[in-house]
């Protein structure tokens, strides 16, 4: 049980983490970022390249893969997304165009970095051993314990800081906002930055635990919709309660019904479509949005 416990809780720090940038994404603009997933695996790719190929340290691989993916963000929410929102009424354009952005960053991910997996190297070796009943290397422990601070700053962040203030407010009434004084352009271009910035945080840090290749964008953006559906779509705190569910749910069915072959996830939909059925608006979601 003990061992269970540790996987969810290690689990659950990481896709919370990934579930925080797709949750203030929607939250600000709308919109589904299909993209997540590619995200996240170029900013591992960035950690991989600072860190194997220039050789230089872990921690200078992570803020790389910060700033690019950052940028990468700005970049992507000022030039394509901002103008759609402004220029279409209908929420298929921004999704379509979502889903474009995905396919671009999947052949810029082939072009540059190719289809091979590639990881760095421990960044801390050995492993915890507590009387058998946990057993978790020493650097997935340092990784959870990491994913689990940057989600304390950025709830800090959002909760103290002026452009945090800021952004809650533009979540929860764009046009009283905007009344107010707050640049809905400036602050939904910088929340976009700050989703992808988390993503590429993830990637960076998982890439030394299970390396990233070119097929894992899919799969993690699949996980990060799962959680903003199991804690509600863009309520920040359901974000983070449906990362550590799905984390507990994984752990609980990868070590249970491993007996019965490959059916984990298998079980999590079907769990999942239950749940929405009765709860559609998710854990902490509103029934009016």
């Amino acid at each position: 049980m003990e061992q269970i416990i540790a996987n969810g809780l290690y689990l659950g720090a990481q896709y919370a983490l990934i579930a925080l940038g797709l949750t203030l994404i929607f939250s600000l603009m709308n919109v589904l970022n299909f993209a997540h997933g590619q995200m996240y695996v170029f900013g591992g790719f960035v950690t991989y390249t600072v860190v194997v190929q220039l050789g230089l340290p872990f921690i200078v691989g992570l803020f790389a893969s910060a700033i690019v993916l950052a940028i990468m963000g700005a970049a992507i929410e000022k030039f394509l997304f901002a103008p759609v929102v402004r220029r279409s009424k209908r929420d298929e354009s921004t999704m379509l165009l979502a889903a474009g952005v995905a396919f671009f960053l999947d052949a810029v991910i082939l072009l540059f970095f190719g289809e091979k997996q590639r990881g760095v190297p421990k960044i801390v070796n050995g492993v915890f051993n507590w009387d058998m009943r946990i057993i978790m290397p020493y650097d997935r422990i340092l990784i959870g314990v990491l994913a689990i601070l940057l989600i304390v700053v950025f709830i800090a962040f959002m909760n103290y800081s002026k452009t945090g203030r800021a952004m809650r407010a533009l979540a929860q009434d764009k046009m009283a906002a905007q009344l107010m004084g707050v640049n809905v352009a400036r602050y939904s271009m910088i929340g976009f930055a700050l989703g992808a910035m988390l993503a590429g945080l993830v990637g960076g840090l998982l890439v030394t635990i299970t390396g990233v290749n070119l097929g894992m964008g899919g799969p993690t953006s699949i996980k990060a919709f799962l959680m903003i559906m199991i804690g509600g779509a863009g309520v920040i705190s359901g974000a983070i309660a449906g990362g550590f569910i799905l984390g507990m749910m994984e752990s609980v069915g990868l070590t249970v019904l491993s007996a019965y072959g490959d059916i984990t996830y298998l079980v999590i939909f079907a769990t999942l479509m239950i749940f929405l059925a009765v709860r559609p608006q998710g854990l902490m979601g509103k029934p009016w949005g």
